[in-house]
């Protein structure tokens, strides 16, 4: 129906040689119509070859006639509707006596009609098929061959009618012929009788071996499919989900492949089953050669069946602890994390006779545990198994682990010296870097895999699916998170779904820029729903490639807490916490170099101003650069960042409202007017405050005056911030170590104490003066 639905797409000049191809046959292009599904779905060169396969087609296509007919008549819309009965006609009085030509006349038509669609497709230049047209193309194949099992199911039951009526003459003929004593020699005749029937029953019998070996080539190019291409591209796609890629990861359309390619296999396995017990039953020499054929496809299907279930089981959310959402792959020993595995295979007939027990084992046959020094080890602190069962809602056949928990074994002191380790000075460990990476991965270098495994028994079927998490890192504290993620992000662009080398980093690849941009740009989009734009990525690419190669080096990306991933992983956690509307309307120009900032403002009007990450402060802050002309001459002023600290009292749309200079005589100027290049300042930030009318002043509560903090700057050119080297970056582990319990009891049992938003710790503010106004002007809400 697929391919009828796309030719009548086609231009005119097109579907005028479809019209011609079935002028020149002398078949009426209505029939075509009216019966495109079931036409589409018979594998009419195999009829053309085979006259009791083209009647079982023409029969076919007869009775979705009669179907439509009675549909029709049920609607009251005979006179409306195509003449079916004249259609039923055409085909019983053309081809009833000789149907091969009716599978001849439709092998050709079908062909012809695809290179016409081919011609098509080249000349828009669209000749590889989408994945759309992919998934249609494997619909088709996989309901053709359920239709053929169906098929093959009817030929069964009328096999066991041959065999019960040879059976039945057999046993009762000399007490017929004794009813009929005149009969001529009724031996001969029976025996006569029997014969025929005996080589009707092997003939057919031989045609539905015929019909499920061809049933399960197909099913085997399926298969094939399935397991080689469709999952491990699933897979794919998870993975980069899993760094932040906008990429379809949705199971459906690989478990409903897997469930009617099962169902396929078990129906084939329960017809070859039928036919054994009819041969066994009716024990008659006609049937002695059956028994070693029909083995051999039995084991066919077999192999089959196993194949496409070795595979069926998938994890389907990669584990990932509630505290970071946004980076799986991350868990933190003594930390809840979550993981949910899932059996593609959801049968009915699986889930009510098999227990489906799923075991977890971390690093499970992991070499590195044994090869490499230092490498940890862990146990999963959780229940031993989980029963698989398909959840409400449309669910599909999972076990969802909710409450899993690491522990280290004993023995294992790596975790905390690292730990102690990056809590030392930057200088400190930089001198020893070189020589613990000669001897073993560091705490974020170290790759594991939690491996889920399933017992899986059924009709003769005995096996140990097993399936793996991505590889994940484990840390023992919070300030770890950056460097790990660094870890994720390199492995998942370097390696595929299946790669488990765990000891990557021990001599890691490089990076080409234009792999590092993408999943640099994916962090923002995961974060702030916005990618980064040609000109920040160009902008970003001098803070990481140095030579003329465009490669990245994972000791220059990752390795030192001064590098260029720190810097960004802090300016991603300030646009989360503080800045999200603001990236994602475009209204933070972002990575722009100071030089760049002047040569951009220069040429613009007085008032001007772009919002700027800093690049000294690698915590995550924010600047704006405005330009001043005055006396013919043009200055580029800077204001010293805002920190997530100051942003958490005041928002950013807040700042760029108030901002004044205070002038001479103590006169306040506000010297932000136009967003870069040229739009107004209310009009870009009014959505994000009123501006209210001018009103008498007010007096507070008691007597009070109500008060406001405003930005000042007291100098139009205020002092640059010290030229630092990203290099030179001070650790923040102190404030880690300095974590009060309360936020180390909200880490560890997170589904129980929720962070609030919107208590800031309470500090100076530098640059704003508290001031005494009229809180009429003031168009924020602020607590």
């Amino acid at each position: 129906m697929a391919q009828w639905q796309d030719l009548l797409k086609l231009d005119s000049a097109l579907q005028g040689q479809v019209r011609q191809l079935y002028e020149s046959y002398k078949f009426p292009r209505e029939i075509r119509h009216y019966l495109c599904l079931p036409i589409e779905s018979q594998d009419w060169d195999f009829a053309a070859q085979d006259e009791y396969f083209a009647r079982t087609c023409l029969q076919a296509l007869l009775r979705s006639l009669e179907e439509q007919w009675v549909r029709t008549v049920q609607q009251n819309s005979i006179l409306l509707g195509p003449d079916f009965p004249a259609m039923k006609d055409y085909l019983l009085k053309t081809f009833e006596n000789h149907p091969v030509n009716l599978a001849v006349i439709l092998s050709e038509c079908l062909k012809e009609e695809k290179k016409i669609l081919a011609s098509a497709s080249e000349a828009q230049g669209c000749s590889s098929p989408t994945v759309e047209q992919k998934r249609r193309m494997l619909d088709i194949k996989i309901n053709d061959v359920r239709r053929q099992t169906l098929e093959v199911k009817q030929e069964t039951k009328s096999l066991e009618g041959l065999y019960e009526k040879l059976d039945f003459i057999r046993k009762n003929w000399q007490s017929r012929v004794e009813e009929h004593a005149g009969f001529p020699q009724p031996q001969a005749v029976v025996e006569e009788e029997c014969l025929i029937q005996a080589n009707i029953i092997m003939q057919t019998n031989q045609t539905v071996q015929k019909q499920i070996v061809k049933i399960l080539n197909q099913t085997k190019q399926i298969v094939a499919t399935l397991v080689d291409v469709e999952l491990p591209e699933w897979k794919q796609r998870q993975q980069l989900a899993c760094i932040g890629s906008p990429v379809d990861t949705s199971l459906d359309y690989l478990e409903k492949w897997f469930m009617a390619v099962a169902e396929v296999l078990l129906q084939i396995r329960k017809q070859l089953q039928k036919l054994q017990d009819l041969i066994t039953k009716y024990n008659r020499t006609d049937a002695s050669s059956l028994p070693g054929p029909m083995q051999e496809i039995e084991r066919f299907a077999l192999s089959l069946l196993e194949k496409l279930l070795s595979n069926a089981l998938v994890v389907q959310q990669q584990p990932v602890m509630m505290s970071q959402p946004q980076r799986p792959l991350i868990i933190k020993t003594g930390v809840r994390f979550s993981v949910t595995v899932r059996f593609l295979a959801n049968l009915t007939e699986f889930v009510q006779k098999c227990l489906l027990k799923v075991t977890p084992v971390f690093d499970k046959d992991v070499e590195e545990t044994k090869t490499l020094k230092g490498f940890r080890q862990f146990d999963i602190v959780s229940s031993d198994y989980k029963v698989m069962d398909v959840y409400p809602g449309g669910g599909g056949l999972e076990a969802e682990f909710g409450h899993m928990l690491l522990k280290e074994k004993k023995g294992n002191s790596k975790g905390a010296q690292e730990t102690n380790a990056s809590d030392r000075p930057a200088s400190k460990r930089k001198r020893n870097q070189s020589e613990e990476d000669q001897n073993h991965l560091s705490v974020t270098e170290e790759l594991h895999v939690i491996k889920f495994v399933l017992k899986f028994q059924h009709g003769g079927l005995d096996l140990s699916i097993e399936t793996s998490s991505l590889p994940l890192v484990v840390i023992s504290s919070t300030n770890q998170i950056p460097a790990a993620w660094a870890t994720i992000m390199w492995f998942n662009m370097l390696s595929n779904s299946e790669a488990k080398d765990l000891s990557l980093f021990l001599k890691p690849p490089s990076l080409t820029w234009e792999q590092l941009a993408l999943v640099l740009s994916w962090q923002f989009l995961a974060v702030g729903e916005m990618e980064l734009n040609p000109d920040q990525l160009c902008a970003l690419r001098d803070k990481f490639v140095e030579g003329p190669d465009g490669l990245v080096h994972w000791k220059d990306f990752s390795k030192i807490e001064s590098s260029a991933w720190f810097w960004i992983d802090g300016i991603l956690d300030l646009i989360r916490k503080h800045l999200l509307d603001l990236w994602r309307d475009g209204s933070i120009m972002g990575f722009v170099s100071r030089k760049r900032t002047e040569a951009l403002l220069k040429e613009k009007q007085a008032g001007t101003f772009l919002i700027r990450f800093s690049e000294s402060n690698k915590d995550g802050a924010i600047t704006f650069s405005w330009v001043d002309k005055s006396n013919s001459e043009t200055h580029v002023h800077a204001v010293d960042p805002y920190t997530k600290q100051e942003l958490s009292v005041n928002s950013l749309p807040y700042i760029l409202y108030n901002y004044s200079l205070k002038a001479q005589a103590n006169t306040n100027r506000k010297p932000l007017l136009y967003l870069y290049p040229d739009i107004p300042k209310d009009t870009a930030f009014g959505r994000y405050y009123t501006v209210p009318e001018k009103a008498p002043p007010k007096n507070g509560k008691n007597g009070y005056v109500l008060k406001k903090f405003i930005p000042v700057s007291s100098n139009p050119t205020p002092p640059p911030s010290p030229t630092r080297e990203l290099e030179m970056m001070e650790t923040d582990s102190d404030h880690h170590l300095n974590m009060g319990h309360q936020q180390v009891i909200q880490e560890l049992f997170p589904d129980i104490f929720c962070h609030t938003p919107g208590h800031p710790e309470l500090f100076t503010v530098n640059q704003e003066i508290l001031c005494l106004q009229d809180d009429s002007e003031y168009p924020f809400s602020q607590d």
